[in-house]
């Protein structure tokens, strides 16, 4: 039920998208209020309605109904949850990792050669 009606909103958004945008424009809108063209009436006059404007009407109302519904739907089906009441899982044990192991014995490292205490000085003057 609810993908047939998550289809069905999809649809109507399309439908409410066209009929919106094959609309002529009223020319001026909002704008010509500020300057004085439109003040003797505030949104201007009384216009026929056309199959166009019956059909966003029905199409908007439509995706509001069906945006509602949804909405209560899943909120019902998704119940909220504390965190402490949820269990968590155990930890995962922690396996100690093997050191590996030397296949041939290496040979001790070299010893540094033996420092001369006089190599860093000047010889002296004579």
């Amino acid at each position: 039920m609810y993908g047939f009606l998550v289809s069905v909103l999809i649809l109507d958004s399309l439908v409410l998208t066209t009929a919106i945008l094959l609309q002529a424009g009223q020319g001026g809108g909002l704008a010509s209020l500020g300057g004085g063209a439109g003040t003797e009436q505030f949104m201007g006059g009384r216009q026929a309605t056309t199959l166009l404007t019956k059909l966003t009407w029905w199409s908007a109302g439509t995706f509001l109904f069906l945006s509602l519904v949804l909405a209560i739907m899943s909120a019902q089906t998704s119940a909220p949850r504390s965190v402490i009441d949820t269990t968590a899982p155990p930890p995962a044990p922690v396996l100690p990792t093997p050191l590996p192991l030397q296949s041939t014995p290496q040979a001790p490292p070299p010893a540094p050669p033996p420092s001369n205490p006089s190599s860093g000085r000047r010889p002296p003057d004579r």
